[in-house]
């Protein structure tokens, strides 16, 4: 069997319940059934796009060659939005971010591993890719995420004046295709540290919950009406 594995700071927010037997019940769902790709080849695509300048055509000819229909259709989707959202921008610098760890309690650290960076006229860009198809994060649990990236963008010095921005390549309703929705960070309500307080404590009793199931040592009890997520989510990047 998989184990589970430590989520990234966006896969706590989007797994976040308020009860902690529901978040245990759908990480034991991800490691019985994981999806099975990744959206790694758009990050490559973006930095074609805008650093290396190679031409959208051949980008599509490098998205096309992966063997998986499901999969080449899905990426084949995001990219026009990729190019049209860059299009025009010319990046004074660019450069990946070092993996930083969020202490969510019990012991439990977080990776958080921005994609990227970028200068444009003496601007600080920081893009957060979300490439769910469905559900992507909103109300308290965006709230939740955005709180968790300016912690650890206010650690850093060189990154706190980062225009932060969240682009959500979701459909905007299931029977829409996909489309870029830019989310500016500053518009987002953080929470407080007191709730702040409450959701990460009921995430990681609901991560060690399902540990613990997982080993057989105990089953996590709740109501399923109460979980309205999906048996499998194959938008969500994997974190097995």
């Amino acid at each position: 069997m998989s184990e589970l594995r430590v989520p990234s700071v966006q896969h706590l927010a989007r797994n976040w319940r308020s009860d902690p037997a529901l978040i245990a019940r759908i990480l034991i769902r991800l490691v019985m059934n994981p999806p099975r790709f990744n959206y790694n080849p758009l990050y490559s695509a973006v930095r074609d796009l805008l650093v290396l300048g190679v031409p959208y055509d051949q980008v599509v000819e490098g998205i096309r060659r992966i063997k998986r229909v499901s999969v080449r259709k899905n990426l084949l989707e995001v990219l026009p939005l990729i190019r049209d959202h860059f299009a025009g921008v010319a990046p004074d610098f660019y450069q990946t971010i070092d993996k930083r760890y969020y202490p969510v309690g019990r012991g439990l650290m977080v990776p958080f591993e921005p994609p990227m960076i970028y200068g444009v006229g003496g601007q600080l860009y920081f893009p957060w890719f979300s490439f769910w198809r469905q559900n992507p994060l909103a109300s308290e649990r965006l709230s939740l995420f955005v709180t968790l990236v300016d912690e650890v963008l206010m650690q850093d010095p060189d990154l706190e004046t980062a225009r932060f921005e969240i682009l959500d390549f979701s459909c905007p309703t299931p029977k829409q295709p996909r489309a870029l929705r830019v989310i500016d960070a500053r518009e987002i309500p953080r929470i407080t540290d007191a709730r702040k307080a409450e959701m990460l404590d009921a995430f990681a009793e609901g991560y060690f919950r399902a540990i613990d199931a997982l080993k057989g040592k105990a089953t996590p009890a709740a109501d399923d009406r109460a979980d309205k997520t999906p048996e499998a989510d194959p938008d969500q990047p994997t974190f097995l």
